[in-house]
Protein backbone atom coordinates (compact mmCIF):
# COMPACT_ATOMS: atom_id res chain seq x y z
CA UNK A 1 0.00 0.00 0.00
CA UNK A 2 1.20 3.70 -0.49
CA UNK A 3 2.45 6.25 1.91
CA UNK A 4 -0.83 7.89 3.60
CA UNK A 5 0.34 11.10 1.51
CA UNK A 6 1.45 9.18 -1.66
CA UNK A 7 -1.77 9.46 -3.60
CA UNK A 8 -0.70 10.27 -6.60
CA UNK A 9 0.31 8.61 -9.84
CA UNK A 10 3.84 9.36 -12.17
CA UNK A 11 2.93 7.94 -15.94
CA UNK A 12 6.15 7.65 -18.15
CA UNK A 13 4.64 8.30 -21.62
CA UNK A 14 7.84 7.37 -24.09
CA UNK A 15 6.98 7.77 -27.77
CA UNK A 16 8.48 7.94 -31.03
CA UNK A 17 8.75 11.27 -31.35
CA UNK A 18 8.69 12.60 -27.66
CA UNK A 19 8.95 11.85 -24.00
CA UNK A 20 5.98 13.17 -21.97
CA UNK A 21 5.31 12.34 -18.30
CA UNK A 22 1.93 13.33 -16.56
CA UNK A 23 1.26 13.36 -12.77
CA UNK A 24 -2.49 11.82 -11.93
CA UNK A 25 -4.55 12.65 -9.22
CA UNK A 26 -6.07 9.61 -7.28
CA UNK A 27 -8.95 10.79 -9.51
CA UNK A 28 -7.50 10.10 -12.65
CA UNK A 29 -7.13 14.28 -13.22
CA UNK A 30 -3.96 15.25 -15.26
CA UNK A 31 -2.01 17.53 -12.33
CA UNK A 32 1.01 18.24 -14.03
CA UNK A 33 2.71 17.63 -17.80
CA UNK A 34 6.48 17.77 -18.87
CA UNK A 35 7.10 16.86 -23.01
CA UNK A 36 10.29 17.01 -24.94
CA UNK A 37 11.13 15.67 -28.43
CA UNK A 38 13.78 13.17 -29.39
CA UNK A 39 15.65 13.70 -32.32
CA UNK A 40 15.10 10.83 -35.54
CA UNK A 41 17.69 9.46 -37.65
CA UNK A 42 17.45 8.13 -40.96
CA UNK A 43 20.95 6.92 -41.87
CA UNK A 44 19.72 5.36 -45.11
CA UNK A 45 16.67 4.23 -46.59
CA UNK A 46 14.10 2.83 -44.95
CA UNK A 47 16.06 3.12 -41.46
CA UNK A 48 14.86 4.75 -38.70
CA UNK A 49 16.99 5.11 -35.14
CA UNK A 50 16.72 6.70 -31.94
CA UNK A 51 19.81 7.74 -29.28
CA UNK A 52 19.14 5.35 -26.18
CA UNK A 53 20.46 7.59 -23.89
CA UNK A 54 18.44 10.89 -25.23
CA UNK A 55 15.39 8.30 -24.82
CA UNK A 56 16.76 7.99 -21.02
CA UNK A 57 17.30 11.39 -19.89
CA UNK A 58 14.32 13.37 -21.69
CA UNK A 59 12.29 10.86 -19.89
CA UNK A 60 14.16 11.73 -16.76
CA UNK A 61 13.90 15.25 -17.32
CA UNK A 62 10.24 15.56 -18.65
CA UNK A 63 9.29 13.36 -15.41
CA UNK A 64 11.12 16.12 -12.92
CA UNK A 65 9.44 18.76 -14.89
CA UNK A 66 5.96 16.91 -14.59
CA UNK A 67 6.36 16.64 -10.94
CA UNK A 68 7.54 20.69 -10.46
CA UNK A 69 4.14 21.38 -12.83
CA UNK A 70 2.03 20.14 -10.65
CA UNK A 71 3.86 21.29 -7.32
CA UNK A 72 4.60 17.73 -6.27
CA UNK A 73 7.79 15.62 -4.28
CA UNK A 74 8.92 11.87 -4.99
CA UNK A 75 6.91 11.71 -1.67
CA UNK A 76 3.45 12.48 -3.42
CA UNK A 77 3.79 9.50 -5.83
CA UNK A 78 2.43 6.29 -5.20
CA UNK A 79 4.05 4.37 -8.19
CA UNK A 80 5.24 5.02 -10.89
CA UNK A 81 3.45 3.53 -14.87
CA UNK A 82 5.55 3.18 -17.76
CA UNK A 83 3.93 3.09 -21.24
CA UNK A 84 6.24 2.94 -24.22
CA UNK A 85 6.88 3.15 -28.29
CA UNK A 86 7.13 -0.60 -28.87
CA UNK A 87 8.96 -2.93 -30.85
CA UNK A 88 11.75 -0.16 -30.73
CA UNK A 89 14.74 -2.73 -30.05
CA UNK A 90 17.99 -1.28 -27.82
CA UNK A 91 21.81 -3.31 -26.55
CA UNK A 92 23.25 -2.62 -24.02
CA UNK A 93 26.08 -4.21 -21.86
CA UNK A 94 25.13 -5.22 -18.40
CA UNK A 95 28.47 -3.99 -16.94
CA UNK A 96 28.14 -0.49 -17.49
CA UNK A 97 24.81 0.37 -19.12
CA UNK A 98 25.90 1.34 -22.11
CA UNK A 99 24.42 1.25 -25.18
CA UNK A 100 25.75 -1.17 -28.32
CA UNK A 101 24.40 1.29 -31.25
CA UNK A 102 21.30 3.66 -31.44
CA UNK A 103 17.58 1.92 -30.99
CA UNK A 104 16.51 0.40 -33.81
CA UNK A 105 13.29 1.94 -34.23
CA UNK A 106 9.50 -0.21 -34.83
CA UNK A 107 9.31 1.95 -37.97
CA UNK A 108 13.16 0.50 -39.26
CA UNK A 109 12.60 -2.02 -42.10
CA UNK A 110 16.22 -3.23 -42.10
CA UNK A 111 15.63 -6.88 -40.91
CA UNK A 112 13.30 -7.27 -43.90
CA UNK A 113 16.32 -9.79 -45.29
CA UNK A 114 16.35 -11.57 -42.26
CA UNK A 115 12.40 -12.10 -42.40
CA UNK A 116 13.00 -13.51 -46.32
CA UNK A 117 15.48 -15.79 -44.87
CA UNK A 118 13.47 -17.04 -42.07
CA UNK A 119 10.33 -17.29 -44.54
CA UNK A 120 12.81 -19.04 -47.42
CA UNK A 121 13.45 -21.80 -44.19
CA UNK A 122 9.82 -22.32 -44.15
CA UNK A 123 9.70 -20.84 -40.82
CA UNK A 124 6.83 -18.41 -41.32
CA UNK A 125 3.45 -20.25 -40.07
CA UNK A 126 5.50 -21.65 -37.11
CA UNK A 127 6.24 -18.20 -35.99
CA UNK A 128 2.98 -17.21 -36.73
CA UNK A 129 1.18 -19.95 -34.90
CA UNK A 130 3.52 -19.98 -31.51
CA UNK A 131 3.26 -15.43 -31.47
CA UNK A 132 0.29 -14.84 -33.12
CA UNK A 133 2.54 -12.24 -34.99
CA UNK A 134 3.15 -12.26 -39.31
CA UNK A 135 6.77 -12.39 -39.82
CA UNK A 136 7.70 -8.89 -40.28
CA UNK A 137 10.45 -6.53 -40.11
CA UNK A 138 8.77 -4.44 -37.56
CA UNK A 139 9.12 -6.90 -34.41
CA UNK A 140 11.77 -6.47 -32.14
CA UNK A 141 13.27 -10.32 -32.51
CA UNK A 142 14.48 -9.63 -36.00
CA UNK A 143 15.51 -6.70 -35.11
CA UNK A 144 17.49 -7.96 -32.36
CA UNK A 145 18.90 -10.50 -34.73
CA UNK A 146 20.34 -8.29 -37.17
CA UNK A 147 22.05 -6.62 -34.51
CA UNK A 148 23.76 -9.68 -33.53
CA UNK A 149 24.66 -10.55 -36.79
CA UNK A 150 26.17 -6.77 -37.99
CA UNK A 151 27.56 -4.95 -35.01
CA UNK A 152 30.68 -6.56 -34.52
CA UNK A 153 31.68 -8.53 -31.50
CA UNK A 154 27.61 -8.61 -30.67
CA UNK A 155 27.26 -12.23 -30.53
CA UNK A 156 30.03 -13.38 -28.63
CA UNK A 157 29.01 -10.77 -25.95
CA UNK A 158 25.98 -12.04 -26.27
CA UNK A 159 26.55 -15.67 -25.84
CA UNK A 160 29.26 -14.78 -22.59
CA UNK A 161 26.02 -12.97 -20.95
CA UNK A 162 27.47 -10.12 -20.99
CA UNK A 163 24.70 -8.07 -22.89
CA UNK A 164 21.28 -7.01 -22.30
CA UNK A 165 17.98 -6.40 -24.83
CA UNK A 166 14.92 -4.53 -24.09
CA UNK A 167 12.18 -2.44 -25.51
CA UNK A 168 11.97 0.84 -24.16
CA UNK A 169 10.04 -0.26 -21.54
CA UNK A 170 13.03 -1.99 -20.67
CA UNK A 171 15.43 0.22 -21.10
CA UNK A 172 14.00 2.97 -18.90
CA UNK A 173 13.05 0.56 -15.93
CA UNK A 174 17.03 -0.26 -16.18
CA UNK A 175 17.80 3.32 -15.65
CA UNK A 176 15.17 3.84 -13.25
CA UNK A 177 17.07 1.07 -11.07
CA UNK A 178 20.41 1.53 -11.59
CA UNK A 179 20.62 -1.84 -13.51
CA UNK A 180 18.75 -3.61 -10.57
CA UNK A 181 16.03 -4.76 -12.78
CA UNK A 182 16.22 -6.30 -15.79
CA UNK A 183 12.15 -6.65 -16.60
CA UNK A 184 9.01 -6.08 -19.34
CA UNK A 185 5.33 -7.67 -19.17
CA UNK A 186 3.54 -9.65 -21.31
CA UNK A 187 2.16 -6.63 -23.57
CA UNK A 188 6.15 -5.71 -24.70
CA UNK A 189 7.24 -8.94 -24.89
CA UNK A 190 4.19 -10.33 -27.16
CA UNK A 191 6.18 -7.98 -29.64
CA UNK A 192 9.03 -9.55 -29.80
CA UNK A 193 8.62 -12.65 -32.39
CA UNK A 194 10.35 -14.40 -29.41
CA UNK A 195 7.29 -15.30 -26.74
CA UNK A 196 4.98 -17.69 -26.94
CA UNK A 197 1.53 -16.52 -27.14
CA UNK A 198 -0.23 -19.97 -25.33
CA UNK A 199 2.47 -20.11 -22.38
CA UNK A 200 2.81 -16.48 -22.31
CA UNK A 201 6.46 -17.32 -21.36
CA UNK A 202 9.92 -16.87 -23.74
CA UNK A 203 9.87 -19.88 -26.01
CA UNK A 204 13.23 -21.88 -26.49
CA UNK A 205 12.08 -22.42 -29.77
CA UNK A 206 11.34 -19.28 -30.90
CA UNK A 207 14.78 -18.29 -30.04
CA UNK A 208 16.43 -20.79 -31.81
CA UNK A 209 14.76 -20.10 -35.03
CA UNK A 210 16.03 -16.76 -34.75
CA UNK A 211 19.50 -17.75 -33.24
CA UNK A 212 18.82 -15.45 -30.11
CA UNK A 213 20.99 -16.54 -26.47
CA UNK A 214 18.01 -16.41 -23.58
CA UNK A 215 20.53 -14.67 -21.65
CA UNK A 216 19.86 -11.86 -23.28
CA UNK A 217 15.99 -11.71 -22.14
CA UNK A 218 14.93 -9.72 -19.66
CA UNK A 219 12.14 -10.88 -17.01
CA UNK A 220 8.44 -11.56 -17.64
CA UNK A 221 6.30 -9.28 -14.62
CA UNK A 222 2.41 -8.90 -15.03
CA UNK A 223 1.64 -5.43 -16.45
CA UNK A 224 0.35 -4.18 -13.01
CA UNK A 225 2.75 -5.42 -10.05
CA UNK A 226 5.32 -3.79 -7.74
CA UNK A 227 8.23 -4.73 -8.83
CA UNK A 228 11.91 -2.26 -8.13
CA UNK A 229 11.80 1.16 -7.67
CA UNK A 230 13.34 4.59 -9.23
CA UNK A 231 16.30 5.08 -7.26
CA UNK A 232 16.36 8.73 -4.80
CA UNK A 233 18.37 10.34 -7.24
CA UNK A 234 16.57 10.46 -10.41
CA UNK A 235 13.53 12.19 -8.55
CA UNK A 236 14.85 13.36 -4.98
CA UNK A 237 13.20 9.90 -2.90
CA UNK A 238 12.39 6.28 -3.89
CA UNK A 239 9.35 5.85 -5.91
CA UNK A 240 8.02 2.41 -6.35
CA UNK A 241 7.46 1.05 -9.76
CA UNK A 242 3.94 -0.50 -10.63
CA UNK A 243 2.92 -0.50 -14.25
CA UNK A 244 3.80 -0.84 -17.31
CA UNK A 245 2.07 -1.98 -20.82
CA UNK A 246 3.47 -0.83 -24.31
CA UNK A 247 1.96 2.33 -25.62
CA UNK A 248 -1.36 0.63 -27.35
CA UNK A 249 -2.00 -1.58 -25.01
CA UNK A 250 -1.95 1.12 -22.19
CA UNK A 251 -4.50 2.88 -24.31
CA UNK A 252 -6.75 0.52 -24.66
CA UNK A 253 -6.85 0.55 -20.89
CA UNK A 254 -7.34 3.82 -21.02
CA UNK A 255 -9.76 4.02 -23.14
CA UNK A 256 -11.79 1.23 -20.80
CA UNK A 257 -12.17 -1.28 -23.65
CA UNK A 258 -12.12 -3.42 -20.75
CA UNK A 259 -15.29 -6.41 -21.87
CA UNK A 260 -14.56 -8.38 -25.72
CA UNK A 261 -16.01 -6.65 -28.47
CA UNK A 262 -14.70 -3.27 -27.55
CA UNK A 263 -12.04 -1.38 -29.67
CA UNK A 264 -10.00 1.63 -29.56
CA UNK A 265 -7.66 3.52 -32.28
CA UNK A 266 -4.90 5.83 -31.68
CA UNK A 267 -4.00 8.25 -34.29
CA UNK A 268 -0.46 9.46 -33.38
CA UNK A 269 3.04 8.84 -35.54
CA UNK A 270 1.01 6.06 -36.89
CA UNK A 271 -2.48 4.38 -35.97
CA UNK A 272 -3.11 1.67 -33.89
CA UNK A 273 -7.10 -0.30 -33.43
CA UNK A 274 -6.73 -2.81 -30.93
CA UNK A 275 -10.00 -4.83 -30.16
CA UNK A 276 -10.75 -6.74 -26.59
CA UNK A 277 -11.12 -10.51 -27.84
CA UNK A 278 -11.22 -11.79 -23.96
CA UNK A 279 -9.46 -14.12 -21.85
CA UNK A 280 -7.67 -16.26 -24.91
CA UNK A 281 -5.51 -15.73 -28.08
CA UNK A 282 -7.42 -15.53 -31.32
CA UNK A 283 -4.93 -16.18 -34.18
CA UNK A 284 -5.92 -13.58 -37.33
CA UNK A 285 -6.92 -14.96 -40.41
CA UNK A 286 -7.03 -11.51 -41.88
CA UNK A 287 -2.95 -10.37 -41.19
CA UNK A 288 -4.02 -8.79 -38.13
CA UNK A 289 -1.77 -9.18 -35.37
CA UNK A 290 -2.66 -11.29 -32.42
CA UNK A 291 -1.24 -9.37 -28.96
CA UNK A 292 -1.70 -9.70 -25.35
CA UNK A 293 -3.52 -6.41 -23.87
CA UNK A 294 -2.08 -6.69 -20.28
CA UNK A 295 -1.83 -9.28 -17.51
CA UNK A 296 -3.05 -8.17 -14.20
CA UNK A 297 -2.12 -9.27 -10.55
CA UNK A 298 -3.14 -12.93 -10.19
CA UNK A 299 -2.81 -13.47 -14.14
CA UNK A 300 -5.94 -11.77 -15.30
CA UNK A 301 -4.92 -11.47 -19.09
CA UNK A 302 -6.98 -9.69 -21.84
CA UNK A 303 -5.84 -10.70 -25.49
CA UNK A 304 -6.10 -8.03 -28.36
CA UNK A 305 -6.48 -8.41 -31.83
CA UNK A 306 -4.73 -5.10 -33.73
CA UNK A 307 -4.09 -3.35 -36.95
CA UNK A 308 -0.72 -1.11 -37.48
CA UNK A 309 -0.92 1.64 -39.70
CA UNK A 310 2.66 2.83 -40.01
CA UNK A 311 2.26 6.34 -40.93
CA UNK A 312 -0.49 8.24 -39.95
CA UNK A 313 0.51 11.83 -38.03
CA UNK A 314 3.87 11.18 -39.61
CA UNK A 315 2.41 11.96 -42.80
CA UNK A 316 1.22 15.68 -41.58
CA UNK A 317 4.98 16.17 -40.19
CA UNK A 318 6.17 15.01 -43.76
CA UNK A 319 3.87 17.99 -45.11
CA UNK A 320 4.79 19.98 -42.72
CA UNK A 321 9.05 19.70 -42.87
CA UNK A 322 9.91 17.78 -45.80
CA UNK A 323 7.17 20.07 -48.45
CA UNK A 324 6.87 23.27 -46.44
CA UNK A 325 3.10 23.39 -46.78
CA UNK A 326 1.81 24.37 -43.39
CA UNK A 327 4.32 26.23 -40.34
CA UNK A 328 2.66 23.75 -37.55
CA UNK A 329 0.61 20.68 -37.98
CA UNK A 330 -2.36 22.41 -36.27
CA UNK A 331 -2.97 23.75 -39.45
CA UNK A 332 -3.95 21.36 -41.32
CA UNK A 333 -7.25 20.86 -40.23
CA UNK A 334 -8.27 24.36 -41.62
CA UNK A 335 -6.03 24.21 -45.24
CA UNK A 336 -7.65 20.93 -45.63
CA UNK A 337 -11.28 21.98 -44.80
CA UNK A 338 -10.83 24.75 -47.35
CA UNK A 339 -11.26 22.25 -49.99
CA UNK A 340 -15.06 20.54 -50.26
CA UNK A 341 -13.12 17.35 -51.01
CA UNK A 342 -10.26 15.93 -52.40
CA UNK A 343 -10.18 16.31 -55.93
CA UNK A 344 -9.99 12.63 -56.79
CA UNK A 345 -6.08 13.36 -55.06
CA UNK A 346 -4.69 10.16 -53.00
CA UNK A 347 -1.68 10.21 -50.59
CA UNK A 348 -0.61 6.69 -49.37
CA UNK A 349 1.87 7.32 -47.10
CA UNK A 350 3.77 4.01 -47.54
CA UNK A 351 7.31 5.84 -46.21
CA UNK A 352 8.32 2.74 -44.62
CA UNK A 353 5.81 0.07 -46.44
CA UNK A 354 2.61 -0.73 -45.22
CA UNK A 355 1.22 -2.41 -42.30
CA UNK A 356 -2.03 -4.28 -41.63
CA UNK A 357 -3.72 -5.64 -43.09
CA UNK A 358 -1.34 -6.11 -46.07
CA UNK A 359 2.74 -6.07 -44.58
CA UNK A 360 4.02 -5.05 -47.04
CA UNK A 361 7.61 -3.67 -46.54
CA UNK A 362 8.63 -2.59 -50.16
CA UNK A 363 5.59 -0.64 -50.76
CA UNK A 364 6.57 3.05 -50.79
CA UNK A 365 4.92 6.80 -50.58
CA UNK A 366 2.58 7.50 -53.73
CA UNK A 367 0.88 10.77 -53.94
CA UNK A 368 -1.86 9.86 -57.36
CA UNK A 369 -4.65 12.03 -59.16
CA UNK A 370 -2.46 14.55 -59.41
CA UNK A 371 -4.08 17.46 -61.79
CA UNK A 372 -3.39 21.38 -62.68
CA UNK A 373 -5.95 22.08 -60.61
CA UNK A 374 -4.84 20.24 -57.60
CA UNK A 375 -3.72 22.67 -54.65
CA UNK A 376 -1.81 22.16 -51.20
CA UNK A 377 -5.47 21.97 -49.30
CA UNK A 378 -6.41 19.19 -51.82
CA UNK A 379 -3.07 17.52 -50.55
CA UNK A 380 -3.47 18.21 -47.01
CA UNK A 381 -7.33 16.71 -47.30
CA UNK A 382 -5.77 13.92 -48.98
CA UNK A 383 -3.38 13.08 -46.45
CA UNK A 384 -6.10 13.24 -43.63
CA UNK A 385 -7.81 11.07 -45.69
CA UNK A 386 -5.24 8.72 -45.98
CA UNK A 387 -4.86 8.46 -41.66
CA UNK A 388 -8.87 7.35 -42.18
CA UNK A 389 -8.91 5.20 -44.88
CA UNK A 390 -6.17 3.43 -43.69
CA UNK A 391 -7.61 2.77 -40.62
CA UNK A 392 -10.84 1.65 -42.16
CA UNK A 393 -8.73 -1.07 -43.91
CA UNK A 394 -8.29 -2.18 -40.46
CA UNK A 395 -11.77 -1.98 -39.27
CA UNK A 396 -12.96 -3.65 -42.13
CA UNK A 397 -10.09 -6.80 -41.08
CA UNK A 398 -10.86 -6.50 -38.15
CA UNK A 399 -14.78 -7.16 -38.68
CA UNK A 400 -13.90 -10.35 -40.81
CA UNK A 401 -11.68 -11.73 -38.31
CA UNK A 402 -14.09 -11.22 -34.90
CA UNK A 403 -17.20 -11.67 -36.69
CA UNK A 404 -18.03 -8.80 -33.65
CA UNK A 405 -20.02 -5.86 -35.46
CA UNK A 406 -18.51 -2.79 -33.17
CA UNK A 407 -20.96 -0.22 -32.77
CA UNK A 408 -18.71 2.37 -32.12
CA UNK A 409 -15.25 3.44 -32.02
CA UNK A 410 -13.29 4.89 -29.17
CA UNK A 411 -10.47 7.27 -30.21
CA UNK A 412 -7.60 8.74 -28.74
CA UNK A 413 -3.84 10.47 -29.60
CA UNK A 414 -3.02 14.16 -30.76
CA UNK A 415 -4.79 13.69 -34.38
CA UNK A 416 -7.95 12.67 -32.77
CA UNK A 417 -8.73 16.38 -31.45
CA UNK A 418 -8.64 17.20 -35.50
CA UNK A 419 -12.97 17.15 -35.44
CA UNK A 420 -12.08 17.12 -39.34
CA UNK A 421 -10.42 14.08 -39.27
CA UNK A 422 -12.48 12.55 -37.03
CA UNK A 423 -15.70 13.02 -39.25
CA UNK A 424 -13.82 11.36 -42.05
CA UNK A 425 -13.32 8.51 -39.77
CA UNK A 426 -17.21 7.70 -39.05
CA UNK A 427 -18.11 8.79 -42.37
CA UNK A 428 -15.88 5.97 -43.91
CA UNK A 429 -16.89 3.63 -41.42
CA UNK A 430 -20.35 3.85 -40.86
CA UNK A 431 -20.22 3.85 -37.47
CA UNK A 432 -20.19 6.63 -34.41
CA UNK A 433 -16.55 7.53 -33.25
CA UNK A 434 -16.54 8.79 -29.60
CA UNK A 435 -13.59 10.52 -28.66
CA UNK A 436 -13.47 10.90 -24.38
CA UNK A 437 -12.73 13.80 -22.79
CA UNK A 438 -9.30 12.64 -21.35
CA UNK A 439 -7.54 12.23 -24.92
CA UNK A 440 -4.14 11.44 -22.49
CA UNK A 441 -5.45 7.52 -22.92
CA UNK A 442 -2.16 5.97 -23.19
CA UNK A 443 -0.52 7.84 -19.72
CA UNK A 444 -3.89 7.35 -18.02
CA UNK A 445 -3.90 3.66 -18.89
CA UNK A 446 -0.10 3.26 -17.73
CA UNK A 447 -1.10 5.13 -14.47
CA UNK A 448 -3.91 3.07 -13.95
CA UNK A 449 -2.06 -0.23 -14.13
CA UNK A 450 0.14 1.23 -11.32
CA UNK A 451 -2.64 2.28 -9.44
CA UNK A 452 -4.25 -1.06 -9.24
CA UNK A 453 -0.35 -2.77 -8.06
CA UNK A 454 -0.35 0.04 -5.44
CA UNK A 455 -3.78 -0.58 -3.92
CA UNK A 456 -4.75 3.07 -4.78
CA UNK A 457 -7.30 1.81 -7.14
CA UNK A 458 -9.13 -1.69 -5.90
CA UNK A 459 -10.39 -3.22 -9.48
CA UNK A 460 -10.44 -2.71 -13.34
CA UNK A 461 -13.64 -1.13 -13.18
CA UNK A 462 -12.62 2.25 -12.10
CA UNK A 463 -11.00 3.17 -15.34
CA UNK A 464 -14.42 2.49 -16.76
CA UNK A 465 -16.11 4.53 -14.27
CA UNK A 466 -13.77 7.41 -14.88
CA UNK A 467 -14.18 7.16 -18.83
CA UNK A 468 -16.62 9.83 -20.31
CA UNK A 469 -17.36 10.84 -23.89
CA UNK A 470 -16.33 14.21 -24.71
CA UNK A 471 -17.91 14.69 -28.94
CA UNK A 472 -19.77 11.79 -30.88
CA UNK A 473 -18.91 11.88 -34.29
CA UNK A 474 -21.99 10.28 -36.16
CA UNK A 475 -21.75 8.95 -39.78
CA UNK A 476 -23.43 10.85 -42.77
CA UNK A 477 -22.67 9.17 -45.87
CA UNK A 478 -24.43 6.92 -47.29
CA UNK A 479 -23.15 3.09 -48.33
CA UNK A 480 -22.85 4.34 -51.75
CA UNK A 481 -20.23 7.00 -50.92
CA UNK A 482 -17.79 4.89 -48.76
CA UNK A 483 -18.15 2.22 -51.44
CA UNK A 484 -16.90 4.72 -54.27
CA UNK A 485 -14.13 6.20 -51.69
CA UNK A 486 -12.97 2.47 -50.77
CA UNK A 487 -12.51 1.40 -54.22
CA UNK A 488 -10.47 4.42 -55.33
CA UNK A 489 -8.32 4.25 -52.15
CA UNK A 490 -7.61 0.67 -53.39
CA UNK A 491 -6.65 1.55 -56.25
CA UNK A 492 -4.32 4.02 -55.05
CA UNK A 493 -2.71 1.22 -52.33
CA UNK A 494 -2.35 -1.32 -55.36
CA UNK A 495 -0.03 1.75 -57.22
CA UNK A 496 2.02 1.97 -54.29
CA UNK A 497 2.51 -1.99 -53.73
CA UNK A 498 3.94 -1.93 -57.53
CA UNK A 499 6.31 0.69 -56.94
CA UNK A 500 9.49 -0.96 -55.38
CA UNK A 501 9.72 -4.76 -56.32
CA UNK A 502 10.32 -7.38 -54.19
CA UNK A 503 14.24 -8.46 -53.88
CA UNK A 504 14.51 -11.14 -56.53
Amino acid sequence: MPHARASYLLALDQGTTSSRAIVFDADGKVCGLGQQEIRQFYPHSGWVEHDPMEIWHSQRDTARTALRNAGLSAADIAAIGITNQRETTILWERATGRPLGRAIVWQDRRAAAICERLRAAGHEDFLRQRTGLPLDAYFSGVKLAWMLENIPGARAAAERGELAFGTVDTWLTWQLTGGALHRTDPSNASRTLLFDLHTQDWSDALLDCLEIPRSLLPEILPSSALAGQALAEHFGGAIPLGGMAGDQQAATFGQACLQPGMAKNTYGTGCFMLMNVGAEPRLSTQKLISTIGWTLAGGQTSHMLEGSVFVAGAAVQWLRDGMGLFHQAGDIEALAASVADCGDTYLVPAFTGLGAPYWDPYARGTLVGLTRGTTRAHIARAALEAIALQSTDVFDAMHRDSGIALTELRVDGGAARNDLLMQMQADFLGIPVVRPRELESTALGAAALAALACGLWQEAAHVAARWQPEKRFEPRWCAEQRETKLRRWRQAIAISRQWQAEPG
